[in-house]
């Protein structure tokens, strides 16, 4: 993979060690590898750390104050981004009862931190900045009420027919998350994605004022159905969260910043995540859709550490072999390393690097991404040496 080098301190030192000395940057420095981009993605390599978190939280403020981006499209579910995206446009009081109603997995004080933020730049300024979620996983009940009152004002004649389409996907409860296992569970769900699609499709047959945005509604609700049903879970979720982004950037026309996993924001249509026991998971990213349709107006970030806590358990440095291994040995701490230049035996050759969905701190070893190289998969990355858990809230 790369030049082999020594182990000091249980960190390697290697001529990439050397190379990412002398090129590792202050982390503000984002002007050269962001360039003309319209998306940037912002990918972690492990939920709940505060330190990635925080990384990640200071390249937004840049990429909002310096670089004019006024979209932050999150690794969250639409109808939940739309309340996140209230409070954020000054709806409620404080933070912290939103991010209660996000994903599990951003419930920490560090993201309500970010949130905070966001309401008050919009507080002062007038080119304000949006919330949207891209996921359609928990797809909540407002996106029915969305798609039902547009076609009562558009189409009272065909209400009826909508009605019937509504009544029979509808969830039966306000607790998506308990519905969601209730269907997955289902031995037969086809009735439920024909009459997701037939809601669609009657969506798409009225024009109107308004349609555009109660066709993404609809979008969501079929997406929610047909998604336990596909052949590759992973394939499909990440294929649609890159349309609902795109289908954001171009109804909005702003730049947009793209928080998730870096599994989701990596350009990487060949990816393969190795997680312990489990089945390896192989699917390309939403960053390779993104990658595919804005090309170099794609620029994709990944945030690395070298060693630490992360709230599976503790996390060794990486083995010698892994293409993350070098950095820990870097005298800048944290940095960012345009890959732009780098040693091609580095870059260009078959990589590993740790990437934890499900980690198991028995064996560290077999927590990793794979298929595909750094300079595929990342523009630039910005490391942390030493990490800790996120707070919960």
């Amino acid at each position: 993979m790369f030049i082999a080098g020594i182990l000091v301190a249980g960190l390697v030192v290697s001529p990439v060690t050397d190379w990412a000395d002398r090129h590792a940057a202050p982390v503000d420095r984002l002007g050269p590898v962001i360039g003309g981009a319209a998306v940037v993605g912002l990918g972690e390599s492990a939920h709940g750390v505060r330190e990635e978190t925080q990384l990640k939280f200071g390249t937004l403020r840049a990429l909002v104050e310096q670089y004019g981006f006024r979209t932050i499209a999150w690794e969250e579910d639409w109808t939940t981004g739309q309340q996140v995206d209230a409070y954020i446009h000054g709806s409620g009081q404080d933070a912290e009862p939103v991010v209660r109603k996000m994903t599990g997995t951003w419930q920490t004080r560090e993201v309500a931190d970010v949130l905070r933020w966001l309401r008050g730049y919009n507080a002062t300024h007038q080119d304000k900045v949006s919330f949207v979620g891209v996921e359609f996983y928990a797809t909540g009940l407002p996106a029915y009420d969305a798609v039902e009152n547009y076609l009562a004002a558009k189409a009272p004649n065909r209400l009826a027919e909508a009605r019937s389409h509504l009544k029979a996907v509808r969830p039966p409860t306000a607790n998506i998350g308990a519905w969601f296992r209730e269907y997955y569970a289902l031995a037969d769900k086809q009735p439920y994605i024909d009459h997701a699609r037939a809601l669609h499709d009657l969506v798409a047959e009225v024009p109107g004022p308004g349609r555009d945005l109660a066709l993404h509604n609809a979008r969501q609700i079929r997406s929610f159905y047909e998604y336990p049903a596909s052949p590759n879970l992973w394939a499909y979720r990440d294929t649609e969260a890159a349309r609902n982004l795109r289908w954001w950037q171009r109804r909005s026309g702003d730049k947009v910043a793209y928080w998730a996993a870096v599994g989701h924001t990596a350009n990487a249509p060949r990816q393969r995540f190795v997680q312990g026991d489990t089945p390896p998971l192989s699917f390309p990213s939403a960053g390779s859709h993104l990658r595919e349709w804005y090309g170099r107006r794609y620029v994709s970030i990944g945030f690395t550490f070298t060693r630490g806590t992360i709230p599976a358990g503790e996390v060794p440095p990486p083995p010698a072999g892994w293409a993350d291994a070098p950095l820990g040995a870097v005298s800048r701490d944290p940095f960012l390393l345009d890959l732009r230049g780098a040693p091609e035996s580095w870059v260009q050759a078959p990589a590993k690097i740790r990437a934890v969905a499900a980690y198991d701190p028995a064996n560290p070893d077999e927590c990793y991404v794979t298929g595909g190289t750094l300079a595929e998969w990342y523009d630039a990355l910005i490391h942390t040496r030493t990490v800790t858990p996120a707070t919960p809230l």
